[in-house]
């Protein structure tokens, strides 16, 4: 049933390159898919798939990734919002009246986000004359984006590919038999969203229509119209159009409403295309909008005239130079054939005990390649769901969720070398800045820009809650944006892009920080502190049993700011400009209301060292600056990573997929390789649970999605960077070569990781040990490199520092020269 077997080489000194093989990079099943989260995703950063693999009525579920309701955002929605706001903070500050405090911000409340959507369905019914499907298989190589479906009927063997083209920009379907003339099928459409067919020639035809002007979050129902759609020439509700074209040598071709009727062909190629009139997140999709159907149209005429061979070259050329940058392989021992087994086997058998490092390793390159097939530059940025949604009303609206998810779906895109994937997020960014400065002003009466908890296509940036209706404790959380600032200075930090970093970088950044500045107050100490503030979504007790969850300075809240702040300082630095605003964030900086240990010896996670209405709660926001932060570490602050252990004890190893996911990197940031992989083990759990119950902890859908539950693709991008994060850190201005490799990966080799300061990383290790590595610099910067057991550097003489936490050298590079390290 493989196709292909890898095995993986393993060389003493000299590292692992060209004869560098993987194991199997493949998902594969022996029946249909009967769930969703079965099916196979395929994508290319604007269109998605998802192949169900059935035999007679086969289904793949379409998605385009600029398919949203709504329009653009609405603004002076709450033109008395800031005259609540010096009394939220009068309730907190003066009256430590926390339920007054709740009530007053809901007052400083706009509208919810709007909904990522579904396009339709692709069906296909086949015909078959006699006889009962057998030797059934389907897979996905992930190794070059394709799907393959293969099965016998009558004596013939029938066979599907189904790849995602970025280059063509559309969906590719073959369909072949190995005897002449046998495929007789029907192709279908249909969507959730309001649609008509239409013929276009006898093989080619149109679904197309006009999305919701409105959806309502799936957890919102105060309306008996949670979805409604405007008539055409109205503001709100884009138009969508799906092309589909039938290409055949010896079969015959019919095309009507219903479809397009295929009968007596050898070889069938599906073409379809897809677009909508979304013209950027401040224009009318409608009245604004671009020509949706010329789009489609292009797309598809420039795709139909290259055969089969053509498309599939360009697609795997350019899928290819992003996925093969990184190789990562661990050796079984003793050797074991469990990737022999058909995928969904394999994870039960992993989640019974099994040692599986190959669902591992498959596991991180699944992660990249869902990053590559959901996130290109010039698209969108990937959402909740990445670009993958069946959902007419998406759980959460499927949208992006700024206090942790969207951040989350973009840990790995540096570290795993595909920095261009991370192009669409700044691109969100920059749509916030400018709706957030809107915000800052109409709900604060700030400067700057602001973004909250949640956001959509729209680069909507207001507190979300329907005037009132949202829980203040998320919704009216205001760190967002500063929170995604990070990535702008970490993509800086990886790839040493000065220009990106003076002309987008700092500017937004520092829209960032001036709305803080105004933000931050004095507290009675004269720190300042946020007010009000969250740490999302959690709940504290106050005052003998009462309950409360708007509070002043909580950890998370000034951890982020601290964040900001010291690297707007570094970016000042590196551009060797804005030196005033410089000097003032250092002053401000040093105001911070600092990190408190509590009572239990954990990180104090409020302003005041209150216990947890949910000790256990999901969210571990008061350590982000172990991670992704770089505030606190086993390294140059002790005291308070021993706190953040304690943190992760009392908080338990239990959580939903992003949470286990954060908790990987969490741990893996305390250097402690063993927790952080009996963490990815639990994060790897088989489970079927697609409903909306968070204490069902997450784990891995058969199609290895992550389990919320429901799905949410965060949790694999967390799970691929946590991975990373074993092998390699450098967030403390070195390279830290496997800091927290776990006793069961006791040999292995990876291949062309990033690391801060503009390096790219190969290394191979034995017994736990590094052997060999070659640091390739990018930049020409000094390297500073920590290791467990002492290297050299070949053609250097270097003092080595032993420390607590191993070994310390630095040597300066060249830009474009290769370094090798070799064990002593």
């Amino acid at each position: 049933m493989i196709k292909k077997i890898f095995i993986t080489i393993f060389l003493g000194y000299g590292l692992i390159s060209t004869v560098f093989a993987q194991q199997n990079l493949q998902l594969w099943y022996k029946q249909p898919a009967t769930t969703w989260t079965e099916a196979l995703p395929l994508g290319n950063g604007r269109l998605g798939a998802m192949v169900f693999g059935k035999v007679d009525e086969e289904i793949i579920q379409l998605n385009e990734s600029t398919l949203w309701s709504g329009g653009p955002v609405k603004t002076n929605v709450n033109p008395n919002s800031p005259s609540y706001l010096p009394q939220v903070r009068e309730a907190l500050l003066k009256n430590m009246d926390y339920p007054a405090a709740l009530e007053l911000n809901k007052k400083m409340q706009g509208l919810y986000s709007q909904s990522y959507l579904p396009l339709g369905d692709l069906i296909i019914k086949q015909k078959f004359k006699n006889g009962s499907p057998s030797s059934y298989y389907r897979d996905l190589n992930i190794q070059d984006a394709i799907t393959t479906t293969r099965f016998k009927v009558d004596g013939t063997s029938f066979t599907r590919q189904v790849f995602v083209s970025a280059p063509d920009q559309v969906i590719v379907i073959r369909l072949t038999a190995d005897k002449p003339k046998q495929l007789s099928f029907k192709v279908g459409t249909k969507s959730l969203l309001n649609y008509e067919n239409v013929v276009v020639n006898e093989n080619e035809m149109v679904m197309k229509g006009k999305a919701p002007s409105n959806v309502d979050p799936n957890y919102y129902n105060p309306n008996k119209e949670p979805v409604k759609y405007e008539k055409p020439g109205s503001f709100n509700g884009m138009r969508y159009e799906l092309r589909v074209k039938a290409l055949s040598k010896d079969g015959t071709i019919q095309t009507d409403e219903n479809g397009i009727d295929v009968k007596n062909a050898s070889e069938v190629l599906l073409l379809l295309s897809a677009a909508t009139s979304f013209n950027g997140f401040d224009k009318s999709p409608d009245l604004e909008g671009k020509n949706e159907s010329k789009l489609a149209q292009q797309y598809l005429n420039a795709a139909t005239p290259k055969p089969f061979a053509n498309l599939l070259k360009n697609h795997l050329s350019d899928y290819h130079k992003y996925f093969n940058r990184v190789t990562f392989s661990l050796k079984n021992n003793p050797v074991n054939t469990n990737f022999l087994l058909p995928t969904d086997e394999r994870l039960i058998g992993y989640t019974k005990g099994a040692q599986d490092p190959g669902l591992e390793t498959l596991y991180f390159q699944y992660g990249r390649y869902l990053l590559i097939s959901s996130s290109r530059p010039g698209g969108t940025a990937a959402n909740l769901q990445g670009i993958w949604n069946k959902e007419l009303r998406a759980p959460w609206s499927s949208n992006y969720t700024i206090n942790i998810n969207t951040q989350m779906n973009y840990w790995p895109a540096e570290v795993t070398n595909l920095s261009e994937m991370h192009e669409p997020l700044f691109d969100l960014i920059k749509g916030l800045a400018k709706t957030g400065k809107t915000t800052a002003k109409e709900f604060y009466n700030m400067n700057g820009w602001v973004a909250h908890h949640n956001s959509d296509i729209w680069a909507l940036s207001n507190p979300v809650g329907d005037k009132g209706h949202g829980d203040p404790k998320w919704a009216n959380w205001a760190m967002g944006g500063n929170w995604l600032s990070q990535h702008l200075w970490e993509h800086y930090q990886f790839t040493r892009d000065k220009k990106f970093l003076k002309e987008t970088a700092y500017p937004l950044m520092k829209g960032a920080a001036l709305f803080t500045l105004d933000w931050l107050v004095e507290d009675k100490d004269g720190y300042l502190i946020t007010a009000p503030s969250t740490s999302p979504e959690n709940d504290f007790i106050y005052d003998k049993g009462k309950r409360a969850g708007i509070s002043i300075a909580t950890t998370m809240d000034m951890s982020i700011i601290w964040d900001l702040f010291t690297n707007l300082i570094d970016a000042s630095n590196e551009l060797g400009a804005d030196q005033d605003f410089q000097k003032l964030l250092i002053e401000k900086k040093k105001k911070l209301y600092p990190l408190h240990i509590g009572h239990q010896g954990n990180l104090q996670e409020w302003y005041k060292d209150w216990e947890d209405v949910e000790p256990q709660h999901r969210h571990v926001s008061h350590l982000f600056g172990l991670h992704p932060g770089r505030q606190i570490s086993p390294i140059n602050t002790p005291e308070f990573a021993n706190a953040a252990k304690k943190t992760l004890e009392v908080r338990g190893d239990d959580g939903t997929g992003w949470s286990k996911a954060w908790k990987i990197n969490f741990w893996a940031r305390l250097l402690d390789g063993n927790h952080t992989y009996k963490l990815l083990r639990q994060l790897l759990k088989a489970t079927n649970v697609t409903t909306t119950e968070m204490s069902k902890g997450g784990g891995t859908y058969p199609n290895l999605f992550d389990a919320h539950p429901p799905f949410q693709i965060d949790g694999n991008f967390g799970g691929t960077a946590g991975i990373a994060e074993m092998l390699i850190q450098s967030h403390l201005n070195e390279i830290h070569l496997l800091p927290a490799i776990p006793d069961t990966w006791s040999q292995g080799a990876v291949k062309g990781l990033k690391a801060r300061g503009g390096f790219e990383v190969s290394m191979n290790w034995s017994n736990n040990k590094l052997t060999y590595a070659e640091i390739k610099s990018l930049a020409g910067n000094t390297c500073k490199i920590r290791t467990g057991i002492p290297v050299k550097v070949k053609g250097l003489s270097l003092k080595t520092e032993f420390t607590k936490n191993g070994y310390v050298m630095s040597f300066p590079t060249q830009k474009g020269k290769k370094y090798e390290l070799i064990a002593l």
